[in-house]
């Protein structure tokens, strides 16, 4: 079953092209300062498929803004920011100081936090995801476009049993709260069923002959 995919977007100005009278200028101007930061934060950072990160970065926008509408400044612009703490060293002081509180809350949310006392990195990211439950609407909102950014296209991981853990992992855990909103709903649907061979032979019926 095909899926609408987002992206890929390799530079801001050409998703801002598409947003330019979709968005007010006063929003486009503050993704224009995330943009740069983020570019500036990332760096040459690459993700596990070998694009910039910046793809990414682009993709969870271009889903927020063209899939299910979403048009708030400050969970937009943290599409843009939502990696730089977890994947950065940047702080979250410094997302508050160039960005404000709002956007560092929402970038809190989306960060998972370091493994406790005698966790270990596997159980920290259950209890992370399983805290989501809890979030906030706009907080779902921006973690589901995240996460279907990374999973779009999840035939390109280079370790396929990434492609299955993956897939188990955002059945499980994402699928369910993605039912608080119909648009994400519908897409992690047919998404699921999609993949879905990934749990079973790891052969892709759908892949051309």
């Amino acid at each position: 079953m095909p899926i609408r995919t987002f992206g890929p977007h390799r530079r801001w100005s050409d998703l801002r092209a598409k947003l330019d009278g979709r968005l007010p200028e006063p929003t486009l101007a503050e993704l224009d300062r995330a943009a740069d930061f983020a570019v500036e934060r990332h760096g040459d950072q690459k993700r596990p498929a070998g694009e910039p990160y910046l793809e990414h970065l682009l993709e969870t926008v271009d889903v927020l803004t063209n899939g299910p509408g979403v048009t708030d400044r400050d969970v937009l612009v943290a599409g843009v920011l939502h990696d730089v703490v977890e994947d950065t060293d940047t702080t979250l002081d410094e997302v508050r100081g160039a960005f404000g509180q709002a956007v560092a809350d929402l970038v809190g949310w989306v960060t998972k936090p370091d493994a406790g006392p005698g966790e270990d990195k596997t159980a920290a990211r259950l209890r992370y995801l399983s805290s989501l439950v809890h979030a906030p609407d706009e907080v779902l909102q921006l973690k589901l476009a995240d996460r279907l950014s990374n999973v779009q296209r999840l035939e390109t991981h280079p370790r396929p049993a990434k492609r299955a853990s993956y897939y188990a992992e955002t059945v499980e855990q994402l699928v369910p709260l993605a039912a608080r909103h119909p648009w994400y709903e519908q897409w992690f649907g047919a998404w699921r069923e999609r993949y879905a061979y990934l749990l079973g032979s790891g052969s892709d019926p759908h892949a051309r002959r």
